[in-house]
């Protein structure tokens, strides 16, 4: 008898393109409404209210009523935190066009996931995090978490990042996280978090309208090399 968690059930629910796409463009944290998730996805209203259904039972989506309308959005980090890893170890998308080329380029270099900052920015804040002591790898190599280290509490401090009385919540703090477009690692978590808040605070990065790449500012990039040393 099979007493493992039934995991077909997910991967179906993944595995049909439209239903995936709904997924990826979810991954900023926004809910959305049908409509745009169809238009998204190029398929008719009444065939994305179908997958998104499907979705909601299968626990990857949670629906919100706002008036006539019902916007959805992911159902927890973890369900973020399965997409991204996922997008890591799959095939690399075609490039069919140079709107899909640029779209590639820009969701490359930073993007938000749910939360936490991705692509080449994500990436060269903690390696620069490492290389300044402020983290370390964890000396499991199965381990999934990044260890901060006084040094580190303290620089995060001085930076705007108060993870005092964080790190005892259900939350990892400092999470591993494969980034699909790098295939390196970037920090998810509750510093991860903070670290895309704090930089958003600071206008040193700027969502971009309507997708998941991020701008990283003239201000920002001036502020990362002199406090971390990294160049963009």
């Amino acid at each position: 008898m099979n007493t493992y968690p039934n995991i077909s059930v997910i991967a179906s629910l993944i595995a049909d393109p439209s239903r995936a796409i709904f997924l990826e463009a979810l991954l900023d944290g926004r809910a959305l409404p049908a409509g745009e998730l169809a238009y998204m996805a190029s398929v008719t209203p009444q065939t994305a209210s179908s997958h998104l259904a499907k979705l909601v039972e299968g626990g990857l989506l949670v629906v919100e009523q706002q008036g006539r309308h019902r916007y959805y959005r992911l159902a927890g980090k973890e369900v973020a935190f399965l997409i991204e890893t996922m997008g890591s170890i799959a095939a690399p998308v075609q490039v069919r066009s140079l709107k899909q080329s640029n779209q590639l380029q820009h969701l490359s270099f930073a993007r938000t996931c749910y939360g936490h900052l991705a692509g080449k920015l994500g990436i060269s804040l903690c390696e620069a995090l490492l290389r300044e002591g402020y983290l370390e790898e964890p000396e499991d190599e199965q381990a999934k978490d990044y260890h901060i280290t006084e040094k580190g509490i303290q620089w995060f401090t001085s930076f705007g990042i108060i993870l005092e009385g964080k790190a005892g919540s259900r939350r990892a703090v400092a999470r591993k996280c494969l980034d699909w477009s790098e295939r390196r690692h970037h920090i998810s978590g509750v510093l991860g978090d903070e670290l895309g808040r704090r930089l958003s605070e600071l206008d040193w990065t700027r969502q971009k309208a309507g997708n998941r790449s991020v701008e990283v500012t003239e201000a920002g990039k001036k502020g990362l090399y002199e406090v971390l040393g990294i160049s963009l």
